[in-house]
């Protein structure tokens, strides 16, 4: 097989080398996987210059998030279960390794190919999708007729937010940085979109809603909670998803207690050891999103990537903030795509 294998950090994805090495032989509850596409992700950047609290020890394949076919199943399970996949099945999934033609993998970092979806668009949805769907329905406790601020909406997580809190019959406003990426958001569902460089925006959030009351939910996977109370409404639920701008916040409590709101995390990584009875409840709502027509895939459109020769452009382009929602590479099986 074909891989980006990492023997040393480097200082950036021009860095990045593709070797030809031994096609993984999977063991014990392992999965052999085609990649026939590849996600990329903020934590491959860190990881692949040893700046990720996780890091493999050396030699390690680079990537995570994929989209392919299944070569080889277990016979059985260690846990006594029938294995649930079986050869010739799509599936997409995460496991380190996922840039290479080939992957191991075992069967809770996997899932089964949407009906009618892509290999492009089903590799970047092992991540984004839960985060958005655990974090509005499970933490926040969406309903018809809230009004949902998302931040960075035109982004992989925040596509995917727009979209559940749509189809929940929420009315979404989105804040994004560009005019693009803006109308992105709104091309997914979004009813309003607002540049966040304007340094009034929350005033122009809490004018959009009924009577300027504020929003219900503030989905935020960037750092602006603080700035968010400012637009939020008597009991509002503010969602902690991320830090992308790079600073993790500090803010007053005594305004959490003035407009009774209240601010909770969502650490989807973390649900496997906490609460692993949540991660299928999670999932079967999202696949009902999907069979009803109302979450398609996010996939990054405006450049085609294809081969593992192009993961660097693509994690540049994700890096430089030039995208949006998920830049995905097709990786071609013996010498063909079949995205």
């Amino acid at each position: 097989m074909k891989g980006i294998q990492i023997r040393e950090y480097v200082k950036g994805p021009d860095e990045l080398k593709i070797i030809d090495l031994p096609t993984p032989e999977p063991s014990g509850d392992e999965y052999l996987i085609a990649i026939h596409a590849s996600a990329t992700n903020f934590f491959d950047l860190l990881q692949i210059r040893g700046k990720y609290q996780h890091q493999p020890a050396f030699p390690w394949i680079a990537g995570s998030e994929f989209s392919g076919v299944i070569l080889k199943a277990p016979s059985s399970l260690a846990s006594g279960k029938t294995p649930k996949f079986k050869e010739g099945d799509k599936v997409f999934g995460a496991s380190q390794g996922g840039y290479a033609t080939h992957v191991v993998c075992t069967e809770d970092r996997l899932r089964p190919m949407p009906d009618g979806w892509s290999f492009l668009d089903a590799a970047g949805l092992f991540v984004t999708g839960p985060t958005s769907y655990a974090g509005l329905v499970t933490r926040a406790g969406i309903k018809k007729g809230d009004w949902v601020l998302v931040h960075a909406a035109a982004g992989g997580v925040g596509l995917a937010a727009v979209q559940i809190a749509k189809a929940f019959g929420a009315t979404v406003v989105a804040t994004a940085g560009t005019q693009h990426k803006m109308d992105v958001a709104r091309s997914f569902g979004a009813d309003y979109a607002i540049d966040y460089r304007q340094s009034d925006w929350p005033e122009k959030v809490k004018k959009l809603t009924p009577k300027g009351r504020g929003v219900d939910i503030v989905y935020d996977p960037v750092g602006l909670i603080a700035q968010s109370m400012k637009c939020t409404a008597w009991n509002g639920r503010l969602l902690v998803i991320g830090f992308a701008a790079g600073d993790i916040e500090k803010m007053a409590t005594n305004r959490i207690l003035l407009k009774n709101v209240s601010v909770v995390g969502l650490h989807w990584g973390a649900y496997s050891i906490n609460e692993p009875e949540m991660i299928d409840v999670v999932w079967d709502g999202l696949f009902k999103l999907m069979a009803e027509g109302k979450y398609k895939g996010t996939a990054f459109t405006d450049q085609e990537y294809v081969g593992l020769e192009s993961v660097p452009a693509a994690l540049k382009a994700l890096g430089g903030r030039d995208s949006w929602g998920k830049v995905v590479v097709k990786v071609p099986q013996d010498g063909q795509s079949k995205i």
